[in-house]
């Protein structure tokens, strides 16, 4: 049986090309006689891909007809079109039977700017808030009111503008022995100020007040701050800073008040180390040194001249009393200048917006203040941009009036003490001076 295609057989194919054919060429479509062609292209219309002549039917149309595929009984087998360049049967896809450079891909539509600018300022925003909450709310957790204002007894009215009380102290809390070496402080037990100063915030203009610690004051009645009992006044006199060491800071703000007639809004006290920290989380302060000075006690030795203070530095600048004549008063004068210095350098751009000095810089101060019960991060900040203000130039910075001394006490003027503390009270600006 020949299972060959009609007019097909071994004794009529010829030369073969491949298994068993003697042939050196493929065999052709005129030997295949089931293959037929199409009407040949006449000459200037496209051939294959040739190039259109003048006559040029549309794109597309001047493919070859393919060859359809006839079995030996006749029938035409199916032409898919693979061979047209419609490989998936769409016209319109990428080859050589669509349209020259058409893609089956949609174009890719123009970016939305507004909406992707609208998106980014409203992630940055989220970004903002969240981190502020979250700085707020550590910050305000590591304050340490430990200081209840509320057991000061018979305190005058209140005035216009808020009053800070801010002491320095002479606290060795966290330091070790060689650290007291290192800073020069001594290994004293328990804790004395060293510096106290009054800062007025108001509408008039910020105000720091000095207040020398040997300054003679009368100790009025007061209520134990642990022990509850009520001490009768004996019109007893002693220095300023002796009532903080008799029972702590309520009786030194209850001193203060009675004495002047001022009322204090807020308390806030910072130890040796704690200031020595600050100074070098803040990562030095400048200032400007009028003379040159040495001090055996504090370490001091600086020359004339503007000089950035590191924290050992710093403290022994403003403990220094024993290197002037007036040693008190010369030493509050120094107090003010650095830390005004100190409260500009913590304010300033490079502080604030460079987190990793900004949260060394509060991390440090916030876990060595001492503040009252009622003060916030906010009254907090007040207080920073106050002294911030004052060592702008946009405030007033004095010792309190003095009138003399006795006994070795500094004695205050009161007359002047008088209309300082209204001009406070009133919020005006304050006309009275100091030494």
């Amino acid at each position: 049986m020949n299972d060959w295609p009609e007019g097909w057989s071994d004794d009529n194919r010829g030369p073969r090309y491949g298994r068993g054919s003697a042939g050196a060429q493929p065999e052709s479509a005129r030997v295949m006689r089931q293959v037929r062609r199409g009407p040949a292209v006449p000459p200037g219309q496209r051939s294959g891909y040739g190039t259109p002549g003048p006559s040029a039917p549309p794109h597309g149309a001047g493919v070859p007809q393919q060859p359809s595929y006839v079995d030996g009984r006749g029938y035409v087998e199916y032409d898919s079109g693979y061979n047209t360049g419609q490989v998936y049967g769409s016209p319109g896809g990428r080859g050589p039977g669509g349209p020259e450079g058409a893609s089956t891909r949609a174009p890719r539509p123009a970016p939305n700017w507004r909406r992707r600018i609208k998106w980014t300022a409203i992630s940055l925003a989220t970004v903002v808030v969240v981190t502020s909450v979250a700085t707020y709310f550590w910050a305000d957790s590591k304050l340490r009111r430990e200081v209840d204002l509320s057991k000061v007894i018979e305190r005058p009215a209140g005035g216009d503008g808020t009053n800070y009380l801010i002491v320095g102290s002479d606290s060795r809390e966290g330091m070790s022995k060689d650290d007291e070496k290192n800073l020069h402080t001594g290994g004293a037990k328990g804790k004395r100020t060293d510096s106290m100063m009054i800062l007025h915030v108001g509408d008039s203009g910020d105000t720091l007040i000095s207040l020398p610690r040997d300054s003679d004051v009368v100790v009025p009645s007061y209520k134990g701050s642990t022990s509850g009992k009520t001490y009768p006044a004996q019109g007893r006199h002693a220095k300023l800073n002796a009532t903080y060491a008799e029972d702590g800071p309520t009786l030194l703000v209850r001193t203060i008040e009675y004495n002047t007639g001022l009322h204090i809004d807020h308390y806030v006290e910072i130890g040796f180390q704690g200031f020595a920290n600050i100074v070098d989380a803040v990562g030095g302060v400048e200032i400007d040194i009028d003379k040159g000075f040495k001090d055996k006690w504090s370490g001091a030795d600086f020359e004339a001249g503007k000089q950035t203070l590191n924290g050992k530095q710093a403290l022994a600048f403003v403990r220094t009393r024993h290197a002037f004549a007036a040693s008190d008063l010369q030493r509050t004068k120094n107090q003010q200048k650095f830390l005004a210095a100190l409260a500009h350098q913590v304010a300033t751009p490079s502080t604030v917006l460079n987190p990793f000095r900004f949260y060394p810089t509060m991390g440090a101060g916030l876990d060595s203040l001492i503040v009252d019960k009622d003060m916030g991060l906010f009254d907090l900040a007040s207080m920073f941009w106050a002294m911030k203000g004052v060592s702008g130039g946009d405030g007033t910075s004095m010792n309190i009036p003095i009138s003399g001394s006795a006994g070795g006490n500094l004695v205050w003027d009161k007359a002047k003490v008088k209309t300082l503390v209204n001009e406070l009270n009133n919020d005006q600006k304050v006309t009275v001076t100091g030494d």
